[in-house]
């Protein structure tokens, strides 16, 4: 199992490091009214859709189990071809940041406007459709349930792992919520701070981010595909 987690690694860092998320859920612990309430529902939106992402597409990229998968001759292709075509995404984000044309996957600019007067189950969709809307963030989560399944942990081992990706994904967007709840209106202007820091520099974090693991992804999709 520790292995396995050492090759999600960079899907999970991957879907961790998005700042428009962090940022979204950061204006919504500093807002006035249910902020930390308002920001629960929009990570709860993202697990579900993730959940249901693992549910509905578990069994077809473990071919319906190990024994099946090896029969089959292994899914490994499916996982190199998910890697290649997530670091092409990758490199394309990169190339469009440095070219400062829009990101296609960030979210409409719309949804940052309403988070004020958002109300809990709206932040709810909106998480669901943050994760719905993304081609890359489709890949990450299929990648590593693909990844997982190469790995034939057992139906309880692979779905132990599979949640412990999720959770390790949202890490980013878990902690400032534990940190507003922890220390209240202390947290505010350190939470405010690192918004505002994101914003700033939320360009030139995508373009890197995006250019580094896309390299990585390309690689390895290539080299998975390479007999």
């Amino acid at each position: 199992m520790i292995e396995t987690l050492v090759s999600l690694l960079p899907l999970i860092i991957g879907s961790a490091v998005v700042p428009v998320q962090i940022i979204m859920v950061i204006l919504l612990l500093t807002s006035e009214k249910q902020g930390p309430l308002k920001a629960i529902a929009l990570v709860l939106g993202m697990t579900v859709v993730r959940v249901a992402q693992g549910l509905l597409f578990g069994l077809v990229l473990t071919g319906g189990g190990s024994e099946q998968a090896d029969a089959s001759g292994g899914t490994g292709w499916i996982k190199a071809t998910l890697l290649l075509v997530l670091g092409i995404l990758l490199l394309t984000t990169a190339y469009k940041q440095w070219a400062s044309e829009p990101d296609p996957d960030a979210p409409p600019p719309k949804w940052l406007t309403t988070l004020e007067t958002i109300a809990p189950f709206g932040a709810l969709v909106m998480g669901a459709g943050l994760i719905l809307i993304s081609p890359k963030m489709w890949v990450f989560t299929l990648g590593a349930i693909s990844t997982i399944g190469d790995a034939a942990l057992g139906v309880s081992s692979g779905v132990g792992t599979f949640l412990l990706f999720v959770l390790l994904a949202e890490s980013l967007l878990i902690t400032p919520i534990f940190i507003r709840l922890l220390f209240q209106t202390r947290a505010a202007a350190l939470l405010g701070s690192l918004g505002d820091w994101l914003e700033v520099h939320n360009s030139q974090i995508v373009m890197v981010v995006s250019l580094v693991f896309g390299l990585l992804f390309t690689y390895q999709g290539v080299a998975g595909l390479l007999p």
